[in-house]
């Protein structure tokens, strides 16, 4: 497998340490032993696991600031925020999940890799970022992989984001009539769309994409809304 993994993340453009290769096959096989017994993923092949989790998850690293923090959102598995974290260990690392049980997992992961500066956070995504919440806009970047529409992903994320932070969010292939539809929830929540970038997934024919959120002005005090509201009512 690790051989593989080098390869595929070379490919991507991302050099990966014989430690953290190590990191990546634990990870796998923890990922897979886990799943037998909850529903983590539906991708339980080991060359998947690699292209479309691991090396899929990477291609935010180059809007990582140095010693940066970093939530990932909804994280289910851990995916965008462990690869990222494996790949940069200098980041400040915060996981939100709505499942606990996910979150018994991920900290079994976080132990079992030994990676510092990483916590877990159960709770919704749009309960974790109210008004006078600690988790308000305190970070660099969020990141999501989550199915959502992009206006309602940037509700539950943006409002994560310092000003001058950035969300990623990680979507699939064709997105521009997606983008087109939540400039306003974007603007409205404080944010602008900077980048969206596509990428091939080495090995695979697999086009995903990359949407870059600037933020630029605070989050008005009233966002999120509850999840009810998000969902029927999008920005």
């Amino acid at each position: 497998m690790i051989p593989i993994l080098s390869d595929c993340a070379k490919a991507a453009g991302f050099e990966l340490a014989a430690p953290q290769l190590e990191q990546f096959r634990q990870y796998a096989d923890l990922l897979v032993e886990w799943n037998k017994k909850m529903n983590l993923t539906a991708i339980t092949e080991p060359g998947e696991i690699i292209t479309k989790h691991f090396i899929d998850s990477l291609y935010g690293l180059p809007y990582l600031p140095n010693g940066g923090t970093l939530i990932d959102v909804g994280t289910g598995a851990g995916f965008p925020g462990i690869p990222l974290k494996i790949a940069r260990p200098d980041l400040s690392l915060t996981l939100l999940d709505s499942l606990n049980k996910r979150l018994t997992f991920l900290n079994e992961v976080i132990r079992e890799l030994a990676l510092p500066d990483v916590k877990t956070v159960h709770t919704r995504a749009e309960e974790g970022a109210v008004k006078k919440s600690p988790l308000r806009e305190k970070f660099d970047v969020a990141t999501s992989r989550a199915v959502a529409q992009l206006n309602a992903l940037a509700e539950y994320c943006l409002p994560y984001v310092k000003v001058g932070g950035v969300f990623l969010a990680y979507k699939g292939g064709d997105v521009e009539e997606e983008c087109k539809n939540a400039k306003n929830a974007v603007k409205t929540l404080g944010g602008d769309i900077r980048d969206i970038v596509s990428y091939t997934i080495p090995t695979t024919d697999i086009t995903h994409t990359l949407v870059v959120i600037e933020k630029i002005k605070e989050t008005a005090d009233i966002y999120p809304r509850q999840q009810g509201k998000i969902s029927k009512k999008p920005l």
